[in-house]
């Protein structure tokens, strides 16, 4: 299958500034080949000891998109690539990142109150729908789940019963491994979506869903990591062949440390789970940036397994760091850039996702099982122990006759994978070297009826030898005849004045003669002397 290698693009988004809220000093300096990002820590007197951190940081972006870019622009630049990728039958990941509050679930999902500020999952769920539309050589179909992490526990959001029920009454989502250490997760609905609105109504009941908290930074902030996937698969009409694949639109939970969101209780053991998720996430990226790590600690957290393939394995994954940059905030975006520094580093390799319809398939084994079957006859001579019947000699003799008369150099003769009938070839060929004159019925003569027949046809021929012996005496007497008729007709013309006359009489009653007397021979014969007779009379001459 079609590979491609490339690593985790990351690109930056700065969140505009809240009405209260104080700029803190940075620079975006999108010059390719790597645009960057610098930020500026203020000397702060106000804290009451010299403080002798850096002045100012930069980090580079595959792309930063300041206060001012709009939903559309990110959509264009950074979900639209992944989606293609996808619709062509590679798996892809988007995932942002950033602390609570800095415009994460604005970025995946969007905001309710203008159209306009729709997010990454509803547009690339209608451009999605839009190509499939489009495509009318394969069959489509689509699916999506949305799953939700919640203090490590996993929840499908799009499960009708979530209404009803407390959170802790559901059934959770749990991990299984198969033996390829490919993850199946159990409880997790797959809901097929056919059009963009059935796709938006299922989104629309999982964001419903969400567990949100206030917290000091964020009336409704995401307390939890939620997975949004959108699964396609491809299959052109009457080919075996069917491509899967899937785009995993992930928001994180704030990514925040605990201090900073003045937060006791229930928040706080949120808040602990979040970190202890995100730290996992670390350090599996961590692990993959290192070149000779053999163990990456995937299975830690719920979150890292299931993006296990998103992160250094099969997919195209993109992230966007969001980031908020007040002077209160001005830390953890800088915490936020050097952890997007790190995923750069991480590589992918996104692979075909191809496999074979069984149905097709069965019919396509059928017939390689009966080709082994053939090629296996060939090799241990096995199985065909019935003797070859007289039709199969006739054909074989017919194949290597053909085969010994044809002049190409390349030709051969393919008796098919049966032991018999090589070595009935091998005998044959034998034969031919052996005696060159013996005729090709003389071969087929393995029974011992068939020479007694030739031992008849021997005396028969011995008769017919005869038989012209004495034809042939009768000719030549004839002949004696004829040449004295001819003499006899000479001496005439020469006494005759008038030759002319029986010049022309005596070739046609010579011929009359030669054919009256011709019948008693075989047709052959009668053409041979009815040519030669006429001539006679102009020998002499």
């Amino acid at each position: 299958a079609a590979m491609v290698k490339e690593t985790i693009r990351v690109y930056a988004r700065v969140k505009p500034l809240g009405r209260r809220q104080q700029a803190g000093s940075y620079s975006v300096d999108n010059e390719e080949p790597l645009p960057s990002l610098e930020i500026a820590v203020p000397r702060d007197s106000a804290d009451g000891f010299i403080n002798n951190k850096r002045e100012s940081y930069k980090f580079k972006f595959q792309k930063i998109f300041d206060q001012e870019a709009k939903q559309d622009v990110i959509f264009d630049s950074i979900a639209k690539p992944v989606a293609e990728c996808v619709l062509a039958g590679y798996n892809g990941t988007i995932f942002a990142y950033g602390q609570t509050g800095s415009g994460k679930t604005f970025t995946i999902t969007g905001g309710a109150e203008r159209y306009s500020d729709r997010g990454i999952i509803p547009r690339t769920l209608s451009y999605i729908f839009d190509q499939l539309q489009k495509d009318s050589s394969k069959v489509y179909t689509t699916h999506v789940s949305y799953l939700e992490i919640y203090n490590e526990c996993g929840y499908d959001l799009l499960d009708p019963r979530h209404e009803a029920s407390r959170m802790e009454d559901l059934p959770k989502v749990t991990i299984m491994e198969d033996s390829d250490q490919n993850i199946h997760l159990k409880n997790l609905s797959l809901q097929q979506a056919t059009n963009e609105e059935e796709a938006l109504n299922l989104l629309f009941l999982g964001d419903t869903n969400r567990m949100i908290a206030e917290t000091p930074m964020n009336q409704a902030s995401s307390r939890s990591h939620c997975i949004f996937t959108i699964h396609i698969s491809s299959k052109e009409p009457g080919s075996a062949t069917i491509r899967r694949s899937k785009l995993h639109l992930v928001d994180l939970a704030g990514s925040e440390r605990v201090a900073k969101t003045g937060i006791g209780g229930h928040l706080l053991t949120e808040a602990k789970y979040i970190n202890l998720s995100l730290h996992y996430l670390e350090q599996v990226i961590i692990a993959l940036a290192e070149k000779n790590r053999s163990h990456i600690p995937y299975r830690n957290s719920m979150m890292t397994s299931v993006l296990r393939d998103s992160l250094g394995g099969n997919c195209m994954t993109t992230m966007i760091s969001t980031l908020a940059m007040d002077k209160r905030n001005i830390d953890e975006s800088i915490s936020t850039c050097r952890f997007a520094q790190r995923v750069a580093l991480i590589k992918n390799e996104a692979v075909l996702n191809e496999e074979i319809d069984p149905r097709l398939m069965i019919v396509q084994l059928k017939k390689e099982i009966q080709d082994l079957k053939d090629e296996l006859a060939l090799v241990t001579g096995k199985q065909r122990m019935s003797e070859l019947s007289q039709e199969e000699l006739l054909q074989l003799d017919e194949l290597i006759e053909t085969f010994l008369k044809e002049n190409d150099p390349d030709s051969s003769l393919d008796v098919g994978a049966d032991m018999r009938k090589i070595k009935y070839c091998f005998f044959h060929m034998k034969q031919i070297i052996n005696h060159p004159m013996t005729s090709d019925k003389k071969l087929l003569s393995q029974n011992t009826s068939e020479e007694k027949n030739s031992n008849e046809e021997l005396e028969k021929l011995k008769g017919l030898l005869q038989q012209r012996d004495n034809e042939i005496n009768i000719l030549v007497t004839m002949l004696k005849k004829e040449k004295k008729k001819a003499r006899d007709a000479l001496s005439q013309l020469e006494a005759t004045s008038a030759g002319s006359t029986v010049l022309e009489q005596s070739p046609s009653m010579s011929l009359e003669e030669s054919q009256s007397s011709s019948r008693c021979f075989s047709l052959k014969e009668a053409k041979d002397f009815s040519s030669s007779v006429p001539r006679l009379p102009f020998l002499p001459r």
